[in-house]
């Protein structure tokens, strides 16, 4: 697996030989990937990068992946579009230079792909037959089309009510999907339930018992934004929060970057990103609190619809150490936000991508956040799995006869 040597627990540091084992023996705490990472020269390893393939795999010497990854069956995801966005920063009143992570140019057209696609290394190498998730929509469609591609079967869960789209894109790819009557927490207690049962043997699921490959994914983001900025760090960061994990592998591979000397140290702040309608983590930075209380979900958003996320605390830490913030936006501010973005860079968000914009608005209003630092505000999916969201109030701008005096009586010459 690479560089990987072993997993850590983040709670006590017990180290457990690689394997499909996401809690610590010792304390129950999440484990994660823990690397020797290839030491020498800085420039040389830029180049080593340089040269690899148009994805995630050109960061192959930094992943628990075997060097052959990039020859094997996969879907490739990643080294998506950063985009410099003067005219949304006219907007909002970013002085120091904005850009915005597109993520919705990944195969399943989300962030998702990334961590899925380390997954399935993982499943490959602890001889896994069966790909699963639980899902709030975008990581079930990842995963379908990624055990297509590799060869696995999947099944995947997620809650009855999502998105249409996201229902369609999950099916269609032959595996079986699952709706669960419940919320994702109540999805995600019954993955954890299949895993421990007799049914489950074989089962990979990537966001329990290879949670600790899969969150390494979002590292990419990190590595691509520096990459693409000409090696260097942003002075801030809005990611969003569901589980919270994308958010602390950023951190995380934001810090990998500069002990391998990769980009000159320097402050960095992370700012989180949450609807009002489910909130937890936001309303426990305001507060003051070290523990987030669970909520039920009640927010348009629902691929950041998660109740008790797993990472919250983790989270709450970052921001504070980096000096960011956690900070929420109501379905409102999150429609006019995705309408801003579209209308002023060309890049249809889905509701994710409405809450970071929406929180970066409202970060800079408040003061939160220095519109003379450098920007980058994340994108993760596409808005033609949200079209419920905006559709109430976006439409055609008249209906006319099909004569130039219409067209003039309707006030559009």
């Amino acid at each position: 697996m690479g560089p990987a040597a072993a997993l850590s627990c983040r709670e006590c540091g017990h180290r457990t030989p690689l394997g499909p084992v996401f809690a610590c023996a010792e304390c129950f705490g999440p484990l994660e990937v823990a690397y020797e990472l290839p030491a020498g020269d800085p420039e040389a390893l830029r180049e080593r990068i340089a040269a690899g393939p148009d994805n995630i795999w050109r960061y192959a010497p930094l992943l628990p992946v075997p060097a052959d990854v990039a020859e094997k069956p996969n879907l490739n995801p990643g080294f998506t579009k950063l985009i410099k966005a003067d005219r949304l920063a006219r907007e909002l009143g970013v002085t120091g230079g904005l850009h915005v992570k597109d993520d919705s140019g990944n195969p399943t057209h989300s962030f998702k792909d990334r961590v899925v696609a380390i997954a399935v290394e993982a499943a490959r190498a602890f001889g896994f037959t069966t790909l699963s998730c639980s899902s709030t929509g975008n990581l079930a469609g990842a995963v379908g089309a990624a055990a297509a591609r590799s060869g696995f079967r999947s099944c995947v869960f997620i809650p009855h009510d999502l998105e249409a789209g996201k229902v369609v894109m999950a099916a269609v790819y032959g595996g079986d999907l699952v709706g669960i009557e419940g919320t994702y927490d109540d999805v995600n207690r019954f993955c954890s339930e299949l895993i421990g049962d007799p049914i489950g043997e074989g089962w990979g699921f990537v966001n329990v018992n290879l949670r600790p490959y899969y969150g390494e994914g979002s590292k990419t983001l990190a590595y691509e934004i520096c990459e693409q900025l000409g090696w260097r760090l942003p002075d801030n960061l809005v990611v969003p929060i569901a589980s919270g994990s994308q958010l602390t592998k950023i951190d995380k591979g934001l810090k990998e970057l500069i002990a391998l000397g990769l980009v000159e140290e320097k402050p960095y702040k992370i700012f989180g990103a949450q609807a009002e309608g489910c909130s937890p983590v936001s309303r426990a930075f305001k507060d003051g609190h070290d523990v987030v209380r669970p909520v039920k979900p009640d927010t348009i958003a629902k691929s950041l619809a998660i109740g008790n996320p797993a990472d919250g605390p983790y989270v709450l830490d970052i921001a504070r150490r980096t000096g960011g913030a956690v900070e929420d936006v109501n379905d409102e501010q999150i429609v006019d936000a995705i309408k801003l973005l579209a209308r002023t860079e060309g890049v249809f968000a889905e509701t994710a991508g409405g809450v970071t914009v929406g929180v970066l608005k409202k970060l800079i209003e408040t003061g939160q956040l220095d519109p003379s630092g450098e920007t980058v505000v994340l994108n993760t999916g596409d808005g033609l799995k949200t079209l419920d969201a905006v559709a109430p109030t976006t439409g055609p701008s008249a209906t006319i006869r099909p004569t130039l005096a219409s067209f003039r009586e309707a006030g559009l010459a």
